[in-house]
């Protein structure tokens, strides 16, 4: 296979034990080339150390030590390109920013092999990919539920895929979802206020920090625990009461963390689940004195979770740019809301 390029890296001063980490640590920023990136190019055989090649990423290394990175042409993906319509938000040579529709799941997998963003991604991009973990794809570094719409950012190179994969991985990344939710997560509630893992911090948001992993019977759902499972910290807060008196409201949530279902498993744990949620949502009903006959029937039949991904930032991996981005709520949310007696022109 013919090189894109070979890269030389000489070791510095006080070098990691490790040659993978010592690689990581002094390979040129331009050459972008994450510590995964390298281990795969170790694997192959296309790493030379002092001339002689090296396969093994533990293998100590000392300061002056010349390494010489044969990088291969990016290969082809095995997933399919689909000529499947975009709503393209932001785009440069580097990333892109789409608004994901409801429906659509992010990344193939066994029961959705085609028809995904990812496909229609690799349509849209087409030659721009420029390469990412040494095949032509677009970098996926975070995602969103088929059921969920909204914003999301995949990477086009590999300078902006390991430069995006640290900020989510930091939690430096500004996330913002609208959600619709039974009651009320307010402040003045005695019961939710007693809720494990649950506080109230300024300006009454609901602040909750648990962990979370897979349920043990149900691989499908999260479960939130206190011991084990993966750091989660969810904060919200209320945007618009809906209902008179209150039954339901549109809240506004920011993820400290991401994990799996988040929002929906962590709105469930504090008794304020989605309306539509058919995996945490339960088989709550809103009040007709409340909410009218029409209210009801809306919120019984809303076919998913009300959840929108409404605001993505980030700083752009090769720029440095600050970047913001704010995507309208979907119609289906919107009709929602005024079922249940919310004034629609005082969304966000």
């Amino acid at each position: 296979m013919s090189a894109l390029s070979v890269v030389n890296v000489v070791i510095a001063a006080d070098p990691p034990k490790r040659l993978d980490k010592a690689l990581s640590r002094d390979v040129p920023a331009e050459a972008s080339l994450s510590r995964s990136r390298l281990a795969k190019l170790l694997e192959e055989g296309a790493v030379k150390q002092n001339g002689v090649v090296q396969m093994d990423p533990r293998a100590k290394v000392s300061e002056g030590d010349v390494f010489e990175i044969t990088v291969p042409v990016a290969s082809d993906s095995h997933i399919l390109p689909e000529d499947i319509p975009l709503d393209v938000v932001y785009e440069d040579d580097d990333l892109i920013v789409v608004n994901k529709p409801v429906g659509m799941v992010v990344h193939p997998a066994p029961g959705s092999p085609r028809g995904t963003l990812v496909n229609a991604l690799m349509h849209h991009c087409g030659d721009s990919l420029s390469g990412v973990g040494g095949s032509k794809r677009p970098g996926v570094v975070h995602r969103i539920d088929k059921e969920t719409s909204g914003l999301l950012v995949a990477a086009k190179s590999d300078a902006a895929h390991h430069g995006l994969a640290k900020q989510f991985a930091d939690h430096s990344v500004i996330r913002h979802y609208h959600a619709v939710v039974y009651g009320m997560p307010d402040a003045n509630d005695p019961r939710v206020r007693g809720v494990k893992g649950v506080n109230f911090e300024a300006g009454n948001i609901m602040k909750i920090t648990t962990h979370l992993a897979r349920h043990k019977t149900d691989r499908q759902r999260q479960a939130v625990l206190f011991h084990g499972g993966r750091h989660a910290v969810t904060r919200s807060r209320i945007i618009m009461p809906l209902g008179t008196p209150a039954v339901a409201s549109l809240i506004e949530c920011w993820l400290e963390t991401g994990r799996t279902h988040q929002i929906r498993v962590h709105m469930a744990h504090a008794g304020h689940s989605l309306i539509g949620d058919p995996t945490y949502g339960g088989k709550r009903k809103l009040s007709e004195k409340a909410v009218g006959e029409a209210g009801v029937a809306a919120a019984r039949a809303f076919p998913r979770q009300a959840l929108h991904a409404a605001t993505l930032g980030f700083i752009h991996p090769v720029s440095g740019e600050a970047l913001q981005f704010a995507a309208p709520m979907p119609a289906d949310m919107v009709e929602l809301i005024a079922a249940l007696g919310g004034n629609v022109d005082e969304l966000p």
